[in-house]
């Protein structure tokens, strides 16, 4: 599962499956206000708001976070432009996700939904009060254009993500219905149910493909209100907004305006937010969190900064290898590498020991294969026996590691001997092919000036090996595109997950988004053993079958050696004025910014002790 564009990772793709599932035959099916990919959802239908959230939480004052980099467009349909930060915040879409479950919605836009047992299709039945900003009301003819057009004219990663989808119907004016090619995906209920609604009457007069600077017509409890083009927005909250009472919402979008100021850099960012022109961080560099926020508004209580833990599943960071290039094809060449990242001597030295280094794509969650394969997931990767990697079966699987002082001789002589036998030797100091004589020389791009220090030791070990490694920092714009037209040879990036990994996991490692450009296949993995695996994995059954094929795609991708794995902490690092109160319930998904409100007293308070 992953959450709709706009609000949060990119669009990836889905499937078609490989498992034979018999037809369930049940009576009809019945209206429901929620539907939980496994099991039952938490809430009721009488339920009348979140529990992590104040129900009678005041409304008014104003945000104000940090972006890095610039915008230029409001869509973010499309694989064009730089994207302004919170635009889905104008948008509703079918369903609202709860933060304290795996993967559960409820009614938003849609009053109620009807699914038969066998998830081949399903209907949702919009609320007759939902309406756009205009004051148009949001039709079922609207539910059926969006898709259709995010399908013909939308990001590429969307028909990959709807492959599954057969046809939509408007059965009436407020009743959709979707019905699938197959009734394997039982997930695809819950991803349609996150798509942002768009309105038809406002695109049919502008094209779609385009990027804008108008802002969009929406639905959403805010609207654009001020911007000026690649250095602020600020949303306004809608005070009219027609699901403001609606139990999802009780409690959420407090703040009457959400505003981001944009920086090129991220110290000047910093300096922003402690001059006091930023309100909250979440911050995610270990040393601005340990040396930068030395300051007294932090000691007399101005400042909070505190850490907050969640259960969120923390996916994966690494250096990517793009196996598109010849040089990283081979496994035994990309294992090498990682024996040159020392990542206890960076922890000890630059990270400030906060972290704890990743090993698995679903780790920090239950998701995380450790140990050897169980006699459940044997089943599943038996018959792939010979099409994957021995160790698979025989070891657990741990990023190389050292003592932490900074000599790593013999991890570069291991390095050293699978080079070789991958056909590397050195030659005048230098690693060469040697059939080809190609040297050894790759670029890893970056976005942050800020990583640099990261990588810079990272590449002198590789030196040692004989490698020239370059590093490259470039603009948000080029980076982008970059990535998209998969034009480099490593990068930093990572993969979020869910915890419940569904349709995005072919968009992440499946074979067909290893060759359509924008999708989030970096590493270019074309794998027949990894597609079905995630095909598996997209029709599970239940909780359990569930969590046993997530164990056997991570055991598969671990062995594969896509990436070198970095580092991750199971906590929220923030720091923000103390003009906030937040819930005293923190759900399992971590920090729900959205549930947060402006407190006048503390504010006044904070005023008064800077001065102001």
């Amino acid at each position: 599962m992953t959450a709709a564009v706009l609000l949060s990772p990119i669009f990836t793709a889905p499937k078609s499956l490989a498992e034979d599932t018999k037809p369930v035959h049940a009576s009809a099916p019945m209206r429901m206000h929620a539907i939980a990919m496994h099991g039952a959802p938490k809430y009721g239908p009488d339920f009348t708001h979140f529990d992590y959230v104040n129900p009678n939480a005041p409304i008014g004052g104003t945000i104000r976070q940090g972006s890095q980099g610039s915008f230029d467009s409001f869509n973010g349909f499309i694989s064009k432009g730089e994207v302004v930060d919170g635009i889905g915040n104008i948008y509703d879409s079918l369903l609202s996700p709860s933060a304290d479950e795996a993967f559960t919605e409820y009614g938003l836009l849609a009053e109620s939904l009807e699914v038969p047992e066998d998830r081949s299709w399903i209907t949702f039945h919009l609320r007759p009060q939902a309406k756009w900003h205009d004051g148009q009301p949001i039709t079922a003819d609207d539910v059926k254009w969006t898709f259709e057009t995010l399908i013909a004219k939308g990001a590429p990663s969307f028909r990959y993500y709807y492959a599954d989808v057969d046809k939509v119907e408007a059965l009436d004016p407020l009743s959709v219905k979707f019905t699938f090619k197959s009734n394997e995906n039982r997930e695809l209920p819950l991803i349609l149910g996150q798509m942002a609604i768009l309105p038809k009457h406002y695109w049919a007069t502008r094209d779609f493909e385009k990027t804008t600077l108008e802002p969009p017509l929406g639905s959403g409890p805010y609207k654009v209100g001020t911007f000026e083009t690649g250095r602020s927005i600020t949303y306004d909250r809608v005070p009219d907004y027609w699901g403001r009472d609606l139990a999802v919402n009780v409690g959420q979008n407090n703040f009457a305006e959400l505003r981001y100021e944009y920086f090129r850099d991220a110290s000047i960012l910093v300096e922003a937010f402690k001059g006091g022109a930023i309100d909250f961080r979440n911050e995610n560099t270990s040393k601005i969190w340990a040396t930068s926020y030395d300051m007294p508004e932090v000691k007399n209580g101005q400042l909070i900064k505190e850490t907050v833990s969640h259960h969120r599943p923390q996916g994966m960071q690494g250096f990517v290898f793009n196996t598109r290039r010849d040089m990283f094809k081979d496994p035994r060449v990309r294992s090498a590498l990682g024996y040159a990242l020392d990542f206890e001597w960076s922890n000890k030295n630059l990270f400030y020991g906060q972290y704890t280094r990743t090993r698995s794509y679903f780790d920090n969650s239950e998701l995380a294969a450790t140990g050897l394969p169980g006699a459940d997931e044997l089943k599943i990767l038996d018959p792939y026996r010979g099409s994957i990697p021995d160790e698979v079966f025989t070891k657990e699987y741990h990023p190389p590691t050292t003592n932490g002082d900074g000599r790593i001789r013999d991890n570069l002589r291991a390095a050293d001997l699978l080079l070789k036998d991958a056909g590397w030797v050195i030659q005048d100091k230098r690693r060469v092919n040697e059939k080809t004589g190609e040297v050894f020389s790759f670029e890893i791009i970056l976005i942050q000036p800020a990583f640099e220090r990261i990588v810079l030791p990272f590449t002198k070990n590789l030196e040692r090996l004989g490698i020239d490694a370059r590093v490259r920092t470039i603009d948000t714009a080029q980076y982008i595109e970059r990535i998209r037209s998969f034009d480099f040879d490593m990068m930093v990036s990572s993969w979020g997950q869910s915890m419940s990994p569904g349709n995005e996991q072919l968009g992440f490692w499946g074979s067909a988004a290893a060759d359509t450009e924008g999708s989030s296949n970096y590493a270019g993995i074309k794998d027949p053993v990894v597609d079905d695996l995630v095909k598996k994995i997209i029709a599970a059954p239940d909780r359990e079958s569930l969590v046993t094929r997530v164990h056997a795609l991570d055991r598969v991708l671990q062995w594969g050696y896509y990436v070198i794995p970095h580092w991750h902490i199971p906590y929220d690092r923030l720091i923000y004025w103390n003009k906030f109160t937040r819930p005293e319930t923190v759900p399992m998904k971590g920090t729900q910014i959205g549930t947060w409100w402006y407190d006048e007293a503390k504010a006044a308070k904070l005023n008064t002790s800077r001065g102001q």
